[in-house]
C-alpha cells in the first residue's frame, strides 16, 4: 500500500513522492478534477531575461528536451493513466506553451477526451523578449477537456459571469503571474499564480471536490484548492518542491494569513466576493479520504 509523502491533519492536502506513471496505477481514485503543468521540454541552454537580469532557461532534467516523439509518447502515457483515475464527468485542465500544446491537444483528442476550450491567460507582467527577434512572449494557453464526450461536465457559468462585469466570461483571461507573496515558502521555477488556478477551481469544481495534479511542484494548485474549500492530491519526484509545498500549506493554516491571501487574489471584484463566495456555497458529498489500496 502506498504511504503518502505527506497527509495533512484536516486530511484535505496529500503528496505522494514519486512518478505518477507508476504510483496512480497502485490505488483506486477517482477525481473530480486534474489540473497538469506537464513538462514544457525547453530546457535548452537558452538564455532569457527575468527581473531585468539575464538567466538560463534550463528548469532541471524533469524538463529538457528529446525530441517530438519522446514528447508525444510520453504525453499519450501520461494522460492515458490519468484518465483512468477521473470521474466520469471529470474536467482536465493542462497548462502549456506553443512547445508542448499542440503536442497534448493531438493526444486529448486521440484518447476521446472533448475539449471544451483553449484558454489564453495572458500576462499583465511578461519578461522582455531577450533576442529582440520575435514578438514579446506573454501568454500561455491552458486547455479544457471534459473526458466524456457525451457525458455533461459542471460549469459554475452564472459565477464566471458575475466576475467578468455580468457578461459571459471568455477564453482569454488577464492575469498576472505570481506576485512576491506567493513565494514566502520558496519558488518552483515554473509556479503558476494562485489566482489562475482559484479561477479554474471555482469554474469546474463543486465545494469538498477532489482534485488531482500529477506534476505538483510546489503544489499551487493544492493551496489553491485548500483555500476554496477543495480536496487535494499532488505527486511530484523532487523532495525540494515537495517540503515547499508542505511549508505553503501550513502557512494556510493560520486562518489569518489564509483570509489575506483570498483577499490578494485577482480577478475578483472585489476583496471580499471570493470569501462570500465560499460562505454561500452549498455543500456537496464526496469522499471523505483518499485510500491508497486496490480493492480485493
Amino acid at each position: 500500500m502506498i504511504v503518502p509523502y505527506y497527509k495533512s491533519d484536516d486530511k484535505n492536502f496529500y503528496l505522494l513522492e514519486g512518478d505518477c506513471l507508476e504510483l496512480l496505477p497502485q490505488f483506486e481514485h477517482h477525481f473530480d478534477m486534474v489540473f497538469a503543468d506537464p513538462p514544457y521540454f525547453l530546457s535548452n541552454d537558452g538564455l532569457s531575461v527575468q527581473s531585468g537580469k539575464i538567466v538560463s532557461v534550463n528548469k532541471g532534467d524533469w524538463d529538457k528536451s528529446y525530441g517530438h516523439d519522446y514528447m508525444n509518447q510520453f504525453n499519450k502515457k501520461w494522460l492515458s493513466i490519468v484518465r483512468e483515475k477521473m470521474k466520469e464527468d471529470a474536467t482536465i485542465w493542462i497548462s502549456g506553451t506553443m512547445h508542448n500544446i499542440f503536442s497534448i491537444g493531438q493526444i486529448l483528442t486521440e484518447l476521446n477526451f472533448k475539449i471544451l476550450n483553449i484558454i489564453t491567460w495572458e500576462k499583465t507582467n511578461p519578461p522582455p523578449n531577450f533576442s529582440c527577434r520575435y514578438f514579446t512572449y506573454s501568454a500561455e494557453h491552458i486547455i479544457w477537456a471534459r473526458k466524456n464526450s457525451r457525458v455533461p461536465h459542471y460549469y459554475n457559468y452564472e459565477l464566471m459571469k458575475q466576475l467578468n462585469g455580468d457578461k459571459q466570461m471568455k477564453d482569454v483571461w488577464r492575469l498576472p503571474a505570481i506576485a512576491p507573496w506567493e513565494k514566502s515558502c520558496g519558488k518552483h521555477p515554473t509556479q503558476k499564480p494562485l489566482s489562475i488556478l482559484t479561477r479554474i477551481m471555482l469554474a469546474s469544481t463543486k465545494k469538498n471536490a477532489w482534485i488531482l495534479d500529477p506534476f505538483t511542484g510546489s503544489s499551487t494548485t493544492g493551496i489553491a484548492a485548500n483555500l476554496a474549500n477543495r480536496r487535494f492530491l499532488g505527486i511530484d519526484k523532487e523532495k525540494e518542491y515537495l517540503q515547499i509545498s508542505i511549508k505553503r500549506k501550513k502557512e494556510i493554516e493560520d486562518s489569518r494569513k489564509a483570509a489575506a491571501f483570498k483577499q490578494k487574489l485577482q480577478g475578483f471584484n472585489d476583496t471580499k466576493e471570493l470569501e462570500s463566495f465560499l460562505i454561500s456555497e452549498s455543500q456537496s458529498e464526496y469522499k471523505t479520504e483518499l485510500k491508497f489500496k486496490k480493492p480485493g
